[in-house]
């Protein structure tokens, strides 16, 4: 296809698909559904008629989008609400997946026939929770949940990729190579996740370091930096033989709940790239399948899909949660949370690749189990939440770290004094770790003033104009004990742009 007409196709199917989240809200249908329907419209059996059959191009995206995805995701996890949950997620993220692999198993053994070595390889396919698919359906629908659910289910589906990346892979070689014994899996499995979460964890602090000591002339370049330390943070630790989908997401996690630079800006391009990640990876799945073939597997994927749902997944989250207090209502709310998305259909793609037999056949089964769950769960799961009594009216916690610090109610308006013998003369404002509920708000320099950010630095006799919440008063108070303090009041703009105030005290909304 010439360069011209690709670009016009390209763009009239985002538009469409972005276009079709306007009506996804309205009735309720997960855009996911919307985006793979479009792409699958575009088809060769569709009007589009573009015949795109290039499994490996196709899976490039989908691995590609998935790391932008997860990145995005833990970029957006709030630490301080996770760590509550930490332990039921990674046990549901890693025991959880295991066993919904062998149940899932069993039901392709006994419903379909396959062998127990293809058996697994289905079960470990549609294994995992997909990440994209539930924050999509989860936030887009606002959908809040009490018992700290959300943060259980997103901390599952975002973690659980690593480990069904590791068994399709290794049960696809296992298939390949049948002198390969399925005991060799498990010490390359521990290899893979140590090497990971070490990998997620020694990018994520290089990017912490990197972010905020690079003092880049440019904002924009902040965003591109973080886009290639994310695409770094992967290559590296898959090329030592870690899992870079744990790795990505660990360090996401991290950046996000640290003090950077143009924090704000950072995350919501990356929100944009996870959204434009999502639906690139749809259309795309939605191009290599073909819908004339999904008949014929219609009986088989249907009776898969109610197994995984009304079995394998809640067997799985019993197994894994039933040593926790949790109510029965709860641990149903978790099984009918776990949506399944593109992660299924980007894994099916690895046998059909390496030319397993029936891989064309588990595609289809796959894209078939797949849609039903977005649909049947997606479309349900507010209705399902308010019959098992877990559905709230508003978030139980608000995601503090993505904004500016609390400042709110009875707060002072202070003038801080830096002499030059200070300890923060030198240090940048990100550096100094302002303590919640503190906004520098102005600097006053002999030169003139200035609206600060994450980077700049102080300079000795700089005059810092504080916006301070009650509960801020003694920590900030103890931060500037080489600074005087003296309390001003309701800030306004001077001709020059500068701040002028008077009173002691201010309310603010």
């Amino acid at each position: 296809m010439a360069t011209e007409p690709l670009l016009l196709i390209t763009g009239l199917l985002l538009a469409i698909s972005v276009a079709a989240t306007r009506a996804s809200n309205r009735f309720g249908i997960p855009a996911l559904i919307l985006f793979i329907t479009i792409g699958m419209l575009a088809g060769s059996d569709g009007p589009g008629r573009i015949a795109f059959t290039d499994a490996g191009l196709a899976q490039l995206i989908g691995v590609v989008a998935l790391i932008y995805i997860l990145f995005s995701g833990g970029l957006d996890t709030d630490w301080s609400i996770i760590k509550p949950v930490l332990a039921e997620g990674l046990i549901l993220a890693n025991i959880g997946v295991l066993a919904s692999t062998m149940i899932a198993a069993v039901g392709a053994h006994l419903i379909l026939g396959f062998d127990w070595l293809l058996a697994l390889l289905l079960g470990a396919i549609v294994s995992s929770t997909d990440a994209a698919a539930v924050f999509n359906v989860m936030r887009t629908r606002g959908i809040y949940l009490r018992h700290r659910l959300e943060p259980l289910i997103e901390l599952e589906s975002g973690s659980n990729d690593p480990i069904a990346v590791f068994l399709t892979v290794g049960l696809t070689q296992l298939l390949i190579n049948p002198d390969s014994s399925l005991y060799t899996l498990i010490p390359a499995f521990i290899l893979q996740m140590l090497l990971g979460a070490a990998g997620g964890y020694a990018f994520g602090r290089l990017m912490i370091w990197v972010v905020n000591r690079i003092r880049l002339q440019q904002e924009g370049l902040y965003i591109v930096l973080t886009m290639a330390l994310t695409l770094l943070t992967y290559g590296f630790t898959a090329i030592i033989g870690g899992n870079g989908f744990l790795a990505v997401y660990l360090a996401g996690i991290m950046l996000g709940n640290a003090n950077i630079v143009h924090k704000r800006s950072i995350l919501r391009f990356h929100d944009g790239i996870a959204w434009l990640s999502q639906i690139v990876m749809f259309l795309v799945l939605g191009l290599l399948v073909v819908p004339s073939q999904l008949p014929a597997v219609a009986g088989q994927g249907l009776a898969m899909a109610f197994w995984l749902v009304f079995v394998a997944r809640p067997l799985s989250v019993l197994i894994a949660l039933g040593w926790t207090k949790r109510s029965l209502s709860q641990l149903l709310m978790v099984s009918w949370a776990g949506l399944r998305g593109a992660v299924p259909i980007v894994l099916a793609t690895f046998p059909l690749l390496a030319g397993v037999p029936d891989a064309p056949l588990l595609f289809n089964l796959v894209f078939f189990i797949v849609l039903v769950s977005v649909l049947v769960q997606g479309i349900s799961i507010s209705w399902v939440a308010r019959k098992l009594g877990v559905m709230a009216d508003q978030p139980e916690l608000i995601d503090s770290h993505l904004f500016v610090p609390d400042v709110s109610g009875a707060s002072q308006i202070l003038e801080a004094h830096i002499p030059p013998d200070s300890a923060l003369v030198g240090k940048s404002i990100i550096e100094a770790d302002l303590p919640r509920g503190v906004l520098i708000v102005q600097i006053q320099r002999t030169d003139g003033y200035l609206i600060p950010n994450g980077s700049t630095v102080f300079a000795p006799n700089d005059r810092l104009v504080l916006l301070v919440a009650p509960t801020a008063l003694s920590a900030i108070t103890e931060l500037c004990a080489s600074c005087s303090l003296n309390p001003i009041g309701p800030i306004k703009i001077g001709a020059q742009g500068q701040v002028e105030a008077q009173a002691t005290e201010v309310k603010t909304n």
